[in-house]
């Protein structure tokens, strides 16, 4: 489903990604595990197009994506949360969820957002909260279902576990589970494996930039 070949990203011309090649299939779950500074975020960025390649190729359903926007992947059902959550704190919790749908103008907006109050329905009882009234831990579940509301196809999340309690943090992982149901391919990245082990179908362990082919958990 997600075919990576040869990529090559600088950023400043300082080479962060190195020849990173990886194949996700369809409902799989991948973990992209690497300590701080191998590479993790700048790889989820290439993907969902807010850094341009300086060589290689990614392709999703064998569409190749180089120049394609970061808008228009989001249209073909990829979903991003990135590390720092990035709620904007004057809008609602639903607003916020809802921002992804508003501007890529998906005219099923409100069936994607009553599929997500579903899956997590501690987001339906925040609704109407601003998004500065959050705790850190809430801003990770908002976050996780703005990602949902355009990643139908495949969901990147940047370190979703880290720095949230062992309670939420056991909560995201059910409800990461429950996208393998769906068919939703996830790429997951963690500094270790002590979260997500059990959720794995794969591993593809990053260092300096370079990504070694998949492993089992």
């Amino acid at each position: 489903m997600l075919t990576i070949e040869g990529l090559d990203v600088a950023i400043k011309s300082v080479r962060i990604l190195r020849g990173v090649g990886m194949r996700l299939a369809p409902g799989q779950l991948a973990g992209l595990i690497g300590r701080n500074g191998a590479g993790k975020t700048t790889l989820m960025r290439a993907i969902v197009g807010a850094l341009a390649p300086a060589a290689g190729t990614i392709a999703l359903d064998g569409k190749q994506l180089g120049g394609v926007p970061a808008h228009a992947r989001t249209r073909l059902g990829v979903g991003y949360m990135p590390e720092d959550r990035r709620i904007i704190p004057q809008l609602t919790v639903e607003e916020n969820v809802l921002l992804p749908a508003w501007a890529t103008h998906q005219a099923d907006a409100p069936a994607r957002l009553a599929r997500i109050y579903g899956m997590i329905p501690e987001i339906e009882v925040l609704r109407g909260r601003k998004g500065l009234q959050l705790s850190g831990g809430q801003q990770k579940l908002v976050a996780l279902g703005r990602a949902l509301m355009t990643g139908t196809k495949l969901l990147l999340l940047d370190e979703p576990f880290e720095g949230v309690a062992p309670v939420l943090a056991r909560r995201l992982a059910e409800v990461v589970a429950l996208l393998r149901d769906g068919g939703v391919s996830v790429i997951l990245s963690e500094s270790d494996l002590s979260h997500s082990r059990k959720l794995l179908d794969v591993v593809f362990p990053i260092d300096r930039g370079q990504v070694a082919p998949a492993r089992a958990p």
